[in-house]
């Protein structure tokens, strides 16, 4: 399987609504190998989630999966999930901040309010229907893939840009100031 090249902030890939697939595209050979090439793209960058348009690909195709991954290393894990034509359904009233960062806008943090909860529609990797409810960062990394498949990046979620980090200055202090507060 190969590993994708990642499309980064400023490409029209990135900002395009991708394309709803039917179940009969869902479950053809060239998908099936697009899902399994997104998995081992995210795997090999460390990202906990990936939306096809982030690989060049217009489709509506999110995988999420978190194991112990050292971007984010206090998030908990998230089985591999694989989320065609998702929908949010519900959000709920609780906004919580959180540091965002993206594959496409690489070396960049960002703190993003995001709906603490939700529930989702999709299509299965089989094309079968399915639901989640979700909470915490497993609703965030929804969210920010949801985003991707509308066209959006976290960086138009964000009130105040004030927080926005390259990445070397967050590990110095941003990370060190909230190791202080605990």
């Amino acid at each position: 399987m190969p590993i994708l090249k990642v499309a980064r902030l400023g490409h029209p890939v990135i900002r395009k609504q991708a394309e709803l697939l039917t179940v009969q595209e869902s479950q053809s050979p060239e998908i099936q190998r697009l899902i399994d090439d997104m998995i081992e793209t995210m795997h090999e960058y460390d990202g906990v989630g990936l939306a096809a348009p982030q690989v060049h690909s217009s489709k509506q195709i999110a995988v999420i999966e978190v194991i112990q991954n050292p971007r984010y290393p206090e998030a908990p894990n998230i089985p591999l999930t694989i989320l065609i034509n998702p929908r949010i359904t519900s959000r709920s009233k609780k906004i919580v901040e959180g540091w965002e960062g993206c594959l496409s806008i690489p070396d960049l943090r960002g703190l993003v309010p995001r709906n603490d909860s939700l529930a989702c529609e999709a299509l299965d990797r089989t094309g079968k229907p399915t639901k989640l409810e979700v909470d915490g960062f497993f609703a965030r990394v929804i969210q920010h893939e949801w985003d991707h498949l509308q066209g959006n990046v976290y960086l138009d979620r964000m009130n105040n840009l004030n927080s926005l980090s390259h990445l070397s200055e967050f590990a110095r202090f941003q990370l060190s100031s909230e190791e202080k507060d605990k």
